[in-house]
């Protein structure tokens, strides 16, 4: 006995509805585990940010530590372990998120020679990269 063409459209159109339903299953899972990732990964490298200014503050305390007090190398030296403590406790502080916001008010506030510098960039990576 055939089936009606009705009761075929209407079945059709169920198979369709639960196979965008799972579609969206999958997606609303996939989309949350994209985010868990992005989260771990986000964590992770602001654990190794903080870490490599950990590094920096260490690297000042030892150039402190193998170096003359007084002098011209004492002086370059001294201004090298400040810069570097002063990096990496900024490191710390503030982080790659911090680093970012730094950097998006540094353009903000100077359009024309971020601009500028970018191209700068771009045509010594297009020098580098045409070899």
């Amino acid at each position: 006995m055939a089936e009606h063409p009705k009761d075929v459209v209407n079945t059709a159109k169920d198979m369709a509805g639960n196979a965008v339903d799972k579609a969206k299953d999958v997606a609303f899972a996939a989309a949350g585990k994209a985010g868990e990732a992005a989260s771990f990964l986000g964590d992770k490298a602001q654990q190794a940010t903080s870490a490599v200014g950990g590094g920096m503050q260490s690297l000042a305390g030892t150039i402190r530590e193998h170096t003359p007090d007084k002098g011209m190398v004492g002086n370059a030296s001294n201004a090298v372990a400040e810069t570097l403590e002063s990096g990496g406790r900024y490191l710390q502080e503030h982080g790659l998120q911090g680093i970012a916001d730094d950097t998006t008010a540094l353009i903000r506030r100077n359009p024309i020679p971020a601009v500028l510098i970018g191209l700068g960039i771009g045509y010594l990576i297009a020098r580098a990269t045409r070899s």
